[in-house]
């Protein structure tokens, strides 16, 4: 059962559900269980079968296709407030990941049971339209992605990701490689000629942007 402060924390959150009645929000939070998770921790990984509909309340997951090689690529991140299009294709298709869910920032969520989501969706139109509004969002942020992947070099990537970035950037090169589907060597170089064109200065796990526009100017090219 969740404690009084949760319940709130999740219908501040999650609105759409503050709309069933009365009845049904405590039979669907009393089956809900709570998760604090540390950074780090994998979620849900490839090939597992679901066990849920996420909530977060609290912290960030990062959701990450890994290749044979080990590389990584990070298909999108999930804040508070928000939850995961692959947990929701899963459930809807009965299907198992495949992609893997790492805590970024430490993290508080609830989870609502496999049954209670199809029973939610089934009944309450606003969650529905809120499950399939996060599908559009999230394969419109795919698209962009498979874009860049395909149609833009690595180094105006990395040049888009720095503008996007907050100024200075606390970060390490082998974060970034792992959010660009890359390797900390290649990323480190194409930081290192950016840093000779005078567009960043690089100190250690600290980016600092100095020429946002040129950078912006590079990345649209």
């Amino acid at each position: 059962m969740l404690t009084p402060d949760l319940r709130t924390r999740v219908l501040q959150l999650y609105p759409t559900l503050a709309e069933l009645p009365a009845a049904e929000l405590d039979a669907l939070l009393a089956a809900a269980m709570v998760m604090p998770l540390v950074a780090g921790t994998v979620v849900f990984d490839e090939n597992q079968p679901c066990q849920g509909f996420p909530m977060l309340l609290s912290g960030s997951i990062r959701v990450i296709k890994t290749a044979p090689n080990g590389r990584e690529l990070q298909l999108y991140r999930i804040a508070p407030g928000e939850s995961c299009i692959l947990t929701s294709s899963c459930l809807l298709g009965h299907t198992r990941y495949q992609a893997r869910g790492i805590v970024e920032q430490s993290l508080e969520m609830v989870v609502l049971p496999a049954p209670s989501f199809h029973a939610l969706l089934a009944k309450n139109d606003a969650f529905r339209n809120y499950v399939f509004h996060l599908f559009s969002d999230r394969l419109t942020d795919l698209m962009q992605l498979v874009s860049a992947v395909a149609f833009q070099k690595l180094d105006q990537r990395l040049a888009a990701l720095l503008v996007a970035k907050p100024n200075p950037l606390h970060t390490t090169h082998q974060a970034l490689a792992d959010e660009l589907g890359s390797a900390r060597e290649i990323v480190s170089r194409l930081l290192k000629g950016f840093a000779d064109q005078g567009w960043v200065m690089l100190s250690r796990e600290l980016i600092e942007v100095t020429d946002k526009s040129a950078l912006q100017h590079f990345a649209e090219l």
